[in-house]
């Protein structure tokens, strides 16, 4: 069973106050974070850190989380990312949408700190377990 000490977090959000909120939870928990507020730049970091986990904002200027992960699964990558949403879309219509396009998991905001660690655990733990 994987804990957050064993996980490179990258997250990829326009708004500096959910990074941070995001990012000192997650260091807390032991998990070596990287951040960026650019979608493009997130996908250059993606090849360089090699996260484990993606904490992927959908609606950002320039190129929304949806033009990032259809991006990401394009690349040839030795492992794939886990990709978790982090959106304020809140219905789940919205969740449905957000899962069919390829993410592994779904957090609304505001977040929950707690619920954000136990989600990713959850989402990590799963996924790994079914291969």
């Amino acid at each position: 069973m994987q804990t957050l000490k064993d996980l490179v977090i990258l997250i990829i959000d326009d708004i500096l106050d959910n990074i941070t909120i995001a990012q000192t939870a997650l260091g807390f928990y032991g998990a070596t974070v990287y951040t960026t507020t650019d979608a493009e730049e997130g996908l250059r970091l993606i090849e360089e850190i090699k996260p484990n986990v993606i904490l992927l904002d959908i609606r950002m200027p320039k190129m929304d989380g949806f033009a990032v992960i259809e991006a990401l699964r394009q690349k040839p990558l030795v492992t794939q990312p886990f990709v978790i949403a982090v959106t304020a879309y809140a219905m789940e219509s919205d969740r449905l949408e957000i899962l069919s396009k390829g993410f592994d998991g779904y957090i609304s905001k505001p977040f929950d700190v707690f619920k954000l660690v136990q989600e990713i655990e959850e989402i990590v733990n799963y996924r790994a377990a079914r291969y």
